[in-house]
């Protein structure tokens, strides 16, 4: 085991989110540089930001009770350096993600930059406006049994937040973090107000910064308001629908199976991903459908893995997190082992449909296994594919960056 940890970070990966990791007391993580260990707007995420061999930023359990059994310890030396040991034994160093200055930094009105937005990996995260609606439904709240968001709103995250004080952050993590990709979320809300609140934001960021823009909400009832999306220059929409098996969806998903359905869910998937033919050639289009291993039968995630590739979108596959204070809070996460054929086929199932897998430039992901990381996990190479995908990932960098500096000079 110990051989196969060292050697295969895909690996290291999926086992640091399946068990979590112990601080030795030498650790001094905000100290050194890092980031501080902050429930994300996602609800999965509450661990140490750090990378491992191979540039896989990973977000790894700490706080969660799982965690202190995990027989992964991680050790600073005098050095400054940190070492992720495996039942005492050495595995890897690792870098600890790096904490920018504007972490510490206040908007004009006092508000922490980090309450506006903070960094998933290498991209900056936004929960916009006001906690979903599913945490505040009377008689009882119907919220997801495995999310956390209602939680932490208003304690790591700002309720309200202008399309200015956005701006503002998103330019010096742009300066600071060389950010390239922005990434909105929002909860459910009555009215299905979600993309009228986004839409000021997004247009400022494209016209003023050009940056790749993502939108994570629910379904919207009119598809038709993702074409004007496409229009506009967003560059991913992402629908989470967590759970392929329609009765455990009924049941952690309360909400969202009242409000929408799973096969709403699905329909919207499927429409946005035939939009990638459409719209500016210049602006690339991605649909991701979401779910969350380990909260259903490995083969049900796999169904998942096979559906959302067959037409044409590109899976987000979280590891289920069992966060304190949540429904699923006494939850065992799963098992390496059952996870690892699961992983395994995300990637399969990518290169056999020839998505584009890991085009975007400097986008990495703290929270999930993203398809081309998962590529440890398989024997098969896939040669021809992966010639293609590094030729998309060169032509879509240089155009990427041409427009950056047109857009540049045209502000200068």
């Amino acid at each position: 085991m110990l051989a196969h940890l060292r050697s295969n970070p895909s690996l290291l990966k999926l086992d640091l989110y399946c068990k979590g990791i112990q601080l030795d007391d030498s650790c001094l993580v905000t100290d050194d540089g890092g980031r501080p260990i902050l429930r994300t707007r996602a609800g999965l995420g509450s661990g140490l930001e750090a990378i491992l061999p191979g540039g896989l930023w990973t977000n790894v359990p700490v706080t969660e009770p799982f965690a202190q059994h995990s027989p992964y310890t991680l050790h600073r030396f005098t050095s400054g350096t940190y070492w992720i040991h495996w039942q005492g034994e050495p595995v890897t160093e690792v870098a600890l993600s790096p904490r920018p200055a504007w972490y510490d930094a206040t908007l004009p009105n006092g508000k922490e930059m980090t309450h506006i937005g903070t960094l998933q990996g290498t991209y900056l995260g936004i929960y916009q406006a006001k906690v979903c609606e599913y945490w505040t439904a009377k008689p009882e709240k119907t919220n997801c049994k495995f999310c956390s968001v209602g939680l932490n709103l208003g304690v790591d995250d700002a309720d309200e937040k202008s399309v200015e004080e956005v701006m503002t952050v998103v330019r010096r993590a742009r300066e600071e973090s060389g950010i390239t990709y922005v990434d909105f979320n929002t909860g459910h809300y009555d009215g299905d107000t979600y993309l009228d609140i986004l839409e000021p934001y997004i247009l400022r960021i494209k016209e003023e910064l050009g940056l790749l823009v993502g939108v994570q909400t629910p379904p919207h009832r009119d598809l038709k308001r993702y074409d004007g999306l496409r229009e506009m220059g967003v560059n991913r929409v992402s629908f989470c629908f967590e759970i392929f098996d329609p009765k455990l969806f009924r049941e952690i998903c309360p909400g969202k199976h009242e409000e929408y359905g799973l096969d709403y869910y699905l329909e919207a998937i499927r429409y946005c991903a035939g939009l990638a033919s459409k719209g500016p050639r210049h602006e690339p289009w991605v649909t991701n459908g979401e779910i969350i291993a380990g909260l259903e039968p490995p083969e049900s995630s796999i169904a998942a893995i096979d559906w959302i590739t067959s037409v044409g979108a590109v899976p987000t596959v979280c590891v289920f997190r069992p966060l304190v204070h949540t429904d699923l809070e006494d939850w065992a996460p799963p098992k390496t082992e059952e996870m690892v054929p699961v992983f395994r086929r995300l990637y399969e199932a990518c290169m056999e449909r020839g998505l584009p897998i890991g085009c975007a430039p400097n986008v990495h992901v703290s929270l999930v296994m993203l398809p081309e990381e998962c590529a440890g996990l398989s024997k098969k190479r896939y040669p021809w594919q992966r010639l293609k995908l590094e030729a998309k990932k060169r032509m879509f960098k240089y155009a990427f960056e041409r427009r950056l500096q047109t857009l540049e000079r045209r502000v200068a």
